[in-house]
Formats: C-alpha cells, structure tokens, sequence
C-alpha cells in the first residue's frame, strides 16, 4: 500500500466526489428505508436528513483518516430518545442504520475503482467502513436500550403523578379528562378507588401489573401504580386477585373527578382489613360496620370494659361464657344450636349466659346489648394494641 503522502491526494479525490453525490444518495435511502422499514415512515424527513449528514461526514473521516472513533464519541442519545418516542423498535434502527453504511461503503468502491485508487488502500478503507460499523452498531443499541428505560422511568413517573392527583383530589376536571383519555380510562363511566398492600414473597411492583393485567384481560379499563409503597388505582370492577398474597380496600364507585372520596374510602377499608388478617379484595359490603370498630378504639375500649373484661375475673370458665355468648349471637340467638356446636348440654348454655348477665349486668334480649356486644367481641378479633 503507498505511503501517506502518496494516497492522499486520490483518496481526497474520492472522497470529495462522494460529498457531491450526499444528497443524491441520501434521497433514494429515504426511498429504501420508506419502503423496507415502515416504521421508519413515521420520521420526518427532515430528521432523517440531518442524521444522514452526520453519518455520511462521518463515514468520510474514517475514509480519509483510517481511524474508527471511540464508541463515547458517538453521539447517538438525542437520535435514540427520538426513535423511542416515535415507536422505532431497536432492530429496525440497526437495519436502517446497517442501511445507510452499505450505500456510504457501495459509493466508496464505485469511486475509487473510477479514481483507479491503490487496492490495498481500498481494502483498508472498506475495513475500517465495517469497524465502524461494528462500534457504531453496539454504541447505537446500547443508547437505544438507556433511552427505553429512561422514556419507561418518565412515563411512570407521570402515571403516578396523574393518579395520585386524581386519588387525592388535587386535579381540575379538564386535567382528569385529559389524562383519563391518555391512559384509557372513560369519564363517562363509574370507578371505585383501590388500595392494596402485598404479603408474603410478592413486591409492590409485581402486585401493581398483576393486577392491572388481570382488569384489561377481562376487557375493564383500569389504572394502577405504586404509591407510597402500597399500589393504588382505579377500577370499573372489584379485582380478580387469584392466587396472589394481597389484601386491599375497595371503594365505592363515583365518576372520575369524585373518584378521592373512594380512595378514603379504600384507605379504611385496607385498614380494617388488615387489622383483622384478612385477606384479597375488601369493600364496605364486606367489612360493613366491622369498619367502625377499626376506626373507633375508644369507644371499643369502652365496650371491652363493659361486656367482656369482667369474664376474665372467672379464669377459664370466663373463657367459656365468652364462646358461648359469641356462638348465641352468631347462631341468631339459638341455644340449641350453641349446644350442638359446642358439645354441651341445653342446659349448660342457659346457665353460662345467665351468668354473663349476672357479671355484665346486661340482659342479652335489650338490642341496645346485641349491638354493643357484637361490636365488643369484634374489638376482641383485633390484635393487640390496636
């Protein structure tokens, strides 16, 4: 191969009548690239043109310097964030890309066999055209990669920030409508507000896309995302949870710039959920009037005091009078079916609920003791220290 001095003057040459013909080979690989790669149909022209200059003077400067630039000197982010944005998937940028280097590289052979340019020059160039495309191609994906995860992190950051301004009120009626109409929600239509916590093994992550996946694979528009390390979100339906470890609280359904009140409304019902153990999707219907004990713990000492702590002075056989008043009132006040459940005898019932009459000082017929002592023995299912 010549030395420098003598292959620079030819090379410039070539390289010179490549530059002539950049506009004119850029035209028919926008042609190629409409007709091979739609969706490289949705970039304007005009952007494509501006890339295509930088890859062509590029390319002419490993031509004439023999030298392939490092992979940090590609500056390849803003193009990446652009295809990202405009749904070009990786593979179709690597092919338009692998594209516009095999026209620069076709272009390069043309004219240096019509400049009669020394083959070994040639073959050196046409390597470093194909070491460029090397670096080029795993520069492009890896920036390409970064901007997925980085568009991924912003659209997430403006889904919660939409829905925690929705679930707590802060939004105008316009910006719920314009936002229920980008994440495919129906204003015309009720919601309810949900708020879940995960148990065991599962993350709140996982938890938010299980159930999200699980209302869009029944065809019901849906809307979930973590907040405050618990998931919360919008439903047209109560969730299917399945198999998964989760308890929530479910609110009423209201129309979208309402829908904050169900979000309280949720909150309470997680709380009372979780404080008495339990476990899935819990609404008002479910929990009904249990809320209340939850939210009221004074009134529920209150109440303890009255009806139940005054059997615990009889040791086990408190124990027993307080299973026997809670399976008369869970039975609808039938002693012979206390006996049944409990193994004892009609008469042995009788005598136990007698003696909670006689240590509470509470006649088990007034409604007025029927309330209080539900409402008493449900403070008792909570853990301690609730």
């Amino acid at each position: 191969m010549p030395g420098p001095s003598v292959a620079a003057a030819p090379l410039e040459r070539v390289i010179a009548a490549m530059a002539a013909q950049q506009s004119h080979v850029g035209r028919r690989l926008h042609m190629d690239l409409a007709e091979h790669i739609p969706s490289y149909r949705a970039v304007p022209r005009e952007l494509l043109d501006q890339i295509w200059h930088r890859h062509f003077q590029r390319a002419l400067a490993v031509l004439r310097e023999g030298k392939v630039p490092a992979p940090e000197d590609f500056g390849e982010a803003d193009v990446a964030r652009d295809r990202v944005a405009r749904g070009v998937p990786l593979s179709d940028g690597l092919r338009a890309f692998r594209r516009g280097l095999s026209a620069i590289r076709d272009l390069f052979l043309a004219e240096a066999t019509a400049a009669g340019l020394d083959p070994g020059l040639v073959v050196d160039r046409t390597t470093c055209l194909w070491d460029l495309a090397d670096v080029a191609g795993v520069r492009i994906a890896a920036v390409h990669r970064q901007a997925e995860v980085d568009s991924a992190l912003y659209d997430a950051r403006r889904r919660a920030d939409f829905l925690r301004g929705l679930l707590h009120g802060t939004l105008s009626a316009a910006e719920v409508h314009s936002g229920a109409a980008i994440y495919g929600l129906d204003p015309s239509r009720p919601y309810r507000a949900v708020r879940a916590v995960p148990n065991g093994g599962i993350g709140p992550d996982a938890l938010d896309r299980s159930l999200e996946s699980g209302a869009r694979r029944h065809g019901r528009s849906a809307l979930f995302a973590v907040l405050d390390e618990a998931v919360a979100g919008v439903v047209e339906a109560k969730p299917e949870t399945g198999d998964l470890e989760v308890t929530a609280g479910l609110g009423p359904p209201t129309d979208l710039v309402q829908v904050h009140r169900s979000f309280r409304a949720a909150g309470r019902m997680l709380e009372a959920a979780r404080s008495y153990g339990l476990r899935g999707v819990h609404d008002l219907g479910d929990l009904s009037w249990r809320v209340a004990v939850v939210s009221e713990p004074e009134l529920a000492e209150l109440l303890l005091d009255r009806y139940l702590r005054p059997l615990e002075a009889e040791g086990e056989f408190g124990a027993l009078i307080e299973e026997s008043v809670r399976e008369y009132l869970s039975s609808g006040r039938r002693i012979r079916e206390v006996a049944r459940s409990t193994h004892v005898h009609v008469n042995t019932v009788r005598y136990r609920l007698r003696r909670f009459e006689e240590l509470t000082g509470a006649g088990l017929d007034a409604p007025d003791t029927l309330v209080e002592l539900n409402w008493a023995l449900a403070a008792r299912e909570l853990p301690r220290g609730r």
